[in-house]
């Protein structure tokens, strides 16, 4: 029993302190940080030192060999190669000075003269007894009859023109002058009031040649035209308020164009334009002159109207028929820009200068209302500049990289995007990197075999009144670990003897930090 207790005990693990299992832990973190940290500044200095391969890379933006920024480039201006423009189809344009302005093409329709255009009541109420005119677009003439209505009120009043006329002959012969006057004047009475109620001088004469009053009245049209609109049908009631025939007289019509509002400048009343018909309806072309001008802006389409008046005798030309206005102003020499050189975004419009050796340069601009095809040049350009006309969207996008390309190189220090180089942060910029604390500035951490470091040193501010100052004191080192050259930290006094401890076993002693590479 002894020798097997004695044996059981010489093969029992070592109790070994705490402490130096932490130390131990520590230690391994440590030679972990300073691997990664070397392997991290190697593989800075192998990058620093291999150049850049920007051959793949010709022809984008800050990229290859691109030429020397061209005299009056500004910072947004970008290099595209050659055989890139061929790809993406690029076009260029000349500003150049020509006369424009003056023809100004827009759209119209035909409308009816409103001069010319009537409605048919009747005075008086009654019942439609006859229709003669009985449909829609009907060509009527002047004096034709439309309709007849019987009117209670109309056959009253004829009989009271007959007694009228009766009493008058039977005062022919009086020698009273007053009753001579009286009955002439009833007379006229009654006869104005048949005529205020649409009854003509010949309905007058057959109502005193036949000596009795007529059931109905015709009413007749009051021109030559066209029935637009018919409301009244046979044996309808129909009252002094009710339109019964609306007609139009095609004689003449009218053509409404309608323009931007900053076209409105160059309309005026007496201005000459040219109709044109798209599909062969009268003449080819006819000349007219602009008669008006509305005041006001049509609230749906924000366009202004204006009118001219087209003969129209053998009425070849139908109202509501759409017709292409070209009109005709003053014409001024302009500094003009084409128009799809110009990008507009709302906030501003700028163009795309072409400029030697590859380089387009965005430059804001002013332009004008346009004419035709193209822009007046108010600012931002000069007579000779070359624009970019074809994939300006392409090219814009271009510049648009190369500024985000920049704005990357700035926010981060060491990337010249041009050259593609490495190179030290800009002084105040805030985002160098910081600088890695030294090992010996880590309480507790002396220096490492293979690490030369500083011993640190300890001070304290001196006193208000020059009194000598005390070291501060330090925290207690870290106890002996394998491999690593550390100053042993000081046991404290037991109180009393601890129980002997085993040896430990030998273990294999940790490489040295001279052995690993770039440290």
């Amino acid at each position: 029993m002894s020798a097997a207790s004695s044996t059981h005990e010489h093969h029992a693990p070592p109790t070994r302190p705490p402490g130096h299992r932490i130390a131990r832990a520590i230690a391994t973190a440590v030679v972990a940080v300073a691997i990664v940290t070397a392997a991290f500044f190697g593989a800075a200095r192998v990058l620093r030192s291999k150049p850049a391969d920007t051959t793949s890379m010709a022809g984008m933006p800050g990229m290859g060999d691109s030429p020397p920024l061209p005299a009056g480039a500004t910072s947004s201006a970008v290099f595209i190669s050659p055989a890139r423009q061929q790809l993406i189809g690029v076009r260029t344009g000349v500003v150049e000075r020509h006369r424009a302005g003056g023809t100004t093409r827009t759209v119209g329709v035909l409308a009816y003269d409103e001069t010319r255009v009537t409605h048919v009541h009747v005075k008086v109420a009654g019942w439609v007894e006859q229709l003669y005119v009985n449909y829609t677009g009907k060509p009527v003439r002047r004096g034709q009859p439309l309709f007849s209505v019987y009117s209670p009120d109309l056959v009253t009043a004829q009989n009271d023109y007959l007694i009228a006329l009766r009493a008058r002959r039977d005062l022919g012969e009086t020698t009273l002058a007053e009753a001579k006057m009286a009955s002439d004047a009833l007379v006229r009475a009654a006869r104005d009031r048949l005529r205020r109620w649409d009854v003509t001088d010949a309905e007058i004469a057959a109502l005193e040649a036949a000596g009795k009053a007529s059931k109905t009245v015709t009413l007749f049209s009051p021109f030559d035209g066209v029935v637009l609109e018919r409301t009244t049908f046979a044996g309808q009631y129909v009252t002094p308020d009710m339109s019964t025939f609306k007609i139009g007289d095609l004689s003449a019509l009218w053509v409404i164009g309608q323009a931007f509002e900053y076209e409105a400048t160059g309309i005026r009343a007496g201005e000459a334009l040219d109709v044109e018909f798209p599909y062969g309806q009268g003449a080819q072309r006819i000349s007219a002159k602009i008669d008006f001008v509305y005041p006001d802006v049509d609230a749906q389409t924000r366009r202004i109207r204006f009118r001219a008046t087209l003969a129209n005798k053998d009425q070849r030309l139908k109202p509501e028929t759409y017709v292409t206005l070209v009109l005709h102003g003053e014409t001024f020499e302009h500094l003009v820009v084409p128009k799809e050189a110009v990008i507009d975004t709302g906030a501003r419009k700028y163009v795309l200068v072409a400029l030697p050796d590859g380089y387009f340069d965005p430059r804001d601009v002013e332009v004008g209302p346009p004419l035709g095809d193209v822009y007046p040049v108010l600012s931002g350009l000069v007579e000779g500049d070359r624009v970019v006309t074809s994939a300006q969207f392409l090219v814009d996008s271009e510049t648009n990289l190369m500024a985000a390309m920049q704005n990357m190189a700035v926010t981060m220090p060491g990337m010249n995007m041009g050259e593609m180089t490495a190179r030290p942060a800009p002084a105040g910029s805030g985002s160098a990197m910081a600088p890695m604390p030294s090992m010996s500035s880590m309480p507790g951490m002396p220096a490492m075999p293979g690490m030369p470091m500083p011993a640190p040193t300890a001070s304290a501010p001196p006193h208000a009144h020059g009194a000598p100052t005390t070291p501060k004191p330090q925290p207690p080192t870290m106890p002996p670990m394998p491999g690593m050259d550390m100053r042993p930290a000081p046991a404290p006094a037991p109180s009393s003897p601890p129980p002997a401890a085993p040896p430990p076993p030998p273990t294999a002693p940790m490489p040295s930090m001279h052995h690993h590479p770039g440290m």
